[in-house]
């Protein structure tokens, strides 16, 4: 059995590599799925890339920070969110490619990736007996935190955009439902809801909040957008999440001088 703090003594064992949810925390979780909204539309239809070469391109990019972050021992703000960022473009690219290039409807996608996010938390509560991000101490652990990651973002696509296109609702009354949908949560949680299952679902339904807000700024206002272009609205995203992410490393870099000063 795993401790929920467990100690490096035996070389096994991680510090926690999720951090804190906070405020911050759910900024960044917001801006970077509209990132993944707006990035990918970017690269494969402005600039020419196509759904198959963006998702070639974002998948091998994903890979790689990956990696990055398994290998590490501990939370680092900087990997951590590019990661983050990273498996938004992705999983917004594996719905495009089977609504796009596949012709699934976005009720059979949606529908497949509830199950599929489904069965993950099943296997992983299984093994671990938890499903708690305050304990993502072990690769194995880490491992399914991340697979869960990408099919949150995944639902959260087919499922915004079956709102948002083939139900007719709009971005604009996407924008408010799912920011609704969030509030009730926040309130169960608050109200004494279980912590574990309000977490994961306001996790996913940051994903079609996100994209109705990405797609409210940067599609034209002929399709009820207001304009700004994907270009825009991704580098003042990105803008944001880079200086959020920066304060919160140098936040971390002064409570890891202080605790080796405080072990010294």
């Amino acid at each position: 059995m795993i401790p929920a703090n467990p100690t490096e003594r035996d070389g096994r064992f991680l510090l926690n590599k999720v951090p804190e949810v906070t405020l911050v925390f759910w900024i960044i979780k917001i801006m970077s799925t509209t990132v993944g909204e707006t990035g990918a539309d970017y690269l494969a239809v402005h600039v020419g890339l196509g759904t198959s070469i963006t998702t070639a391109i974002t998948v091998s990019l994903l890979l790689v920070a990956l990696v990055w972050q398994i290998s590490t021992r501990r939370y680092v703000p900087a990997i951590y969110w590019l990661t983050v960022v990273l498996i938004s473009v992705v999983g917004t690219q594996l719905t495009d490619f089977l609504t796009d290039k596949l012709d699934i409807s976005l009720y059979v996608s949606t529908c497949a990736f509830a199950v599929i996010l489904a069965a993950t938390f099943a296997i992983w509560y299984a093994r671990e007996r938890t499903l708690s991000i305050h304990t993502i101490v072990t690769t194995r652990r880490e491992l399914f935190y991340w697979t869960a990651i990408l099919f949150t973002f995944a639902l959260g696509t087919a499922a915004g955009d079956l709102a948002t296109e083939a139900l007719s609702l709009g971005f604009n009354l996407g924008v408010v439902i799912f920011g609704a949908l969030i509030a009730v949560i926040t309130l169960a949680y608050y109200l004494g809801a279980n912590a574990v299952l309000t977490f994961w679902l306001a996790y996913i339904l940051t994903r079609p909040l996100g994209a109705s807000l990405g797609d409210l700024l940067s599609q034209a206002r002929d399709y009820g957008g207001l304009g700004f272009g994907t270009i825009y609205t991704s580098i003042a995203f990105l803008t944001v999440i880079v200086l959020l992410v920066a304060i919160l490393s140098a936040n971390d870099g002064q409570k890891s001088a202080q605790a080796k000063a405080r072990s010294a």
